[in-house]
């Protein structure tokens, strides 16, 4: 009995944790570090900036569709490349698991593995 008292209490727990960790990350609630808001089409990293202006390239998944990726050092974003009616975009503009494209442009930091 001990067991699942102590299963119940931890799941418990563990799912409170997720709600109070959703609204720190939504920029609401008594946790909340700050530096990061509810605008999403921001960049608060080092070199805070609207998403607009980053310059993207192409990453080729294993199928041969395209993905819009940038590079800003620190963190990246991906995003599918879609027709208007939501059809995924294979140009064949590179092979397969290869990336073209300046999408490592407009940034300083530089990566380093």
């Amino acid at each position: 009995m001990k067991i699942v008292k102590a299963t119940v209490l931890l799941t418990a727990a563990v799912s409170l944790s997720g709600c109070i960790m959703a609204e720190n990350l939504e920029g609401t609630g008594p946790f909340r570090t700050g530096g990061i808001g509810p605008d999403k089409s921001m960049d608060y990293g080092i070199n805070e900036h609207h998403l607009s202006t980053m310059v993207a390239g192409i990453w080729v998944d294993p199928h041969g569709c395209d993905h819009w990726i940038i590079d800003d050092g620190v963190e990246g974003y991906l995003s599918p490349r879609l027709t208007p009616d939501g059809l995924p975009v294979c140009s064949g503009v590179g092979l397969p698991n290869t990336a073209v494209g300046p999408f490592k442009a407009g940034t300083p930091i530089a990566d380093v593995l």
